[in-house]
């Protein structure tokens, strides 16, 4: 597959699918009959990143799509470099009008050994599992970086109250149900290679989100103040479907938070603005999915303006996001939240048996970012410190 015909396959499915609601937004529109519905209040949300690399490189994570069928090929299919995986997850604390704290783990990553490293030794989220501090479980949708590490959540809490698009595929069910290990073929050698595994099969409670919802309300109620909506569009690598969580802040107004964003930002936001009794924007967390590849368009001027017409008050946007789109945005007065650095260096000495250089080498953000690669780079070479994450690592939004 040429590089063209590449970009043109991922325009079709993630920044293309954000820009259509742009240019629906702007338009004026009816008023709707449908009754709003009233989710509830909370006092406060915080959400902290745990990882928001999916993988170190991308060359070689679009060489390993691109030489087995390109963007739209099947995931399980493509015997990946499990030295490049690494994987998306983040921890979401509520807490409720009565000041009681609940979290939600959403995400699980794509490599195992990354995760565990993330869950049990960067963060105190092994243990939060096993407690049962951490009581639900969102998957937002089947791609590989945010559910492939599952096994990483399901060690440690089978139980686990879990949400997830119904959108799945059988090898997506016995990853999550059995205790699967799934292999690819190397077209090269021949030979089956290992590319994910579970051996944890989950025994909770689980709930395949549909776009009707609960009793034809479209969102599914995870707590007073608290709805995931699935929005069934198609993605890249035979992936369709998204879950997306919103949180209705008292005296602040509605915090959207998604993993990827495949649906686009605008649609996530006329939703809510459609949907949502007393409906009042005020953030939105996640991976943004516009400027992948540090491509820029005209049309994502128009993503810039659509956000700042909803005047939310704040966007920590990550993973997928772009930074050319974020700098942009932010330049354009979109109030994007900046990062702590939380995470600019790992300290570890071995890493999949890989020495220290070797972990500086791969160990720098990349998700779907190019133009993250490469300003990262630079900052290595000027300050000489391997830099890990990108800039948005705690997104807070209180009373």
């Amino acid at each position: 597959m040429k590089r063209r015909t590449f970009l043109k396959s991922i325009a079709a499915t993630g920044a293309a699918a954000s820009v259509g609601s742009a240019a629906n937004f702007m338009l004026p529109r009816k008023a709707h009959a449908k009754k709003k519905v009233d989710i509830g209040e909370i006092k406060s949300v915080r959400i902290d990143v745990l990882s928001e690399t999916s993988w170190f490189n991308n060359d070689i994570l679009k060489k390993n799509m691109m030489d087995y069928g390109g963007a739209m090929t099947n995931q399980y299919t493509v015997p990946w470099d499990n030295d490049n995986s690494g994987g998306y997850s983040a921890l979401i604390t509520v807490t409720t009008l009565e000041g009681n704290e609940r979290k939600i783990l959403m995400d699980s990553g794509w490599s195992n050994d990354w995760m565990d490293y993330i869950f049990e030794e960067k963060n105190d989220i092994a243990n939060m599992l096993k407690k049962g501090e951490i009581e639900t479980f969102v998957l937002s949708h089947w791609h590989l970086d945010h559910t492939w590490g599952i096994e990483s959540t399901l060690k440690h809490k089978q139980d686990i109250t879990m949400y997830a698009p119904k959108t799945y595929y059988p090898e997506d069910m016995a990853l999550l149900k059995e205790k699967a290990h799934h292999k690819a073929k190397d077209k090269d050698t021949g030979e089956m290679k290992h590319i994910c595994k579970n051996d944890h099969p989950h025994t909770g409670k689980l709930t395949l989100c549909e776009p009707a919802g609960e009793k034809g309300e479209g969102i599914y109620r995870l707590m007073p103040g608290v709805a995931a909506r699935m929005f069934d569009v198609p993605i890249l690598l035979r992936v369709r479907g998204e879950n997306v969580l919103y949180f209705n802040v008292k005296d602040k107004g509605i915090v959207t938070v998604t993993g990827c964003c495949h649906p686009g930002i605008l649609s996530l936001f006329s939703y809510a603005r459609k949907n949502f009794k007393d409906y009042q924007p005020y953030g939105c967390y996640g991976g943004l999915h516009i400027s992948l590849f540090e491509t820029w368009e005209p049309k994502f001027d128009d993503i810039i303006k659509g956000v700042k017409a909803f005047k939310i008050q704040k966007l920590g946007c990550n993973h997928c996001t772009g930074w050319i789109w974020a700098e942009k945005a932010a330049a354009a007065g979109v109030p994007v939240v900046k990062g702590t650095d939380k995470y600019k260096e790992y300290k570890k000495n071995i890493y999949r048996g890989q020495s220290q250089q070797r972990l500086s080498d791969q160990r720098r953000p990349c998700g779907l970012l190019s133009a993250a690669m490469r300003r990262l780079n630079r900052r290595e070479k000027e300050h000489d410190t391997p830099v890990s994450f990108l800039f948005f690592t705690i997104y807070m939004i209180h009373r």
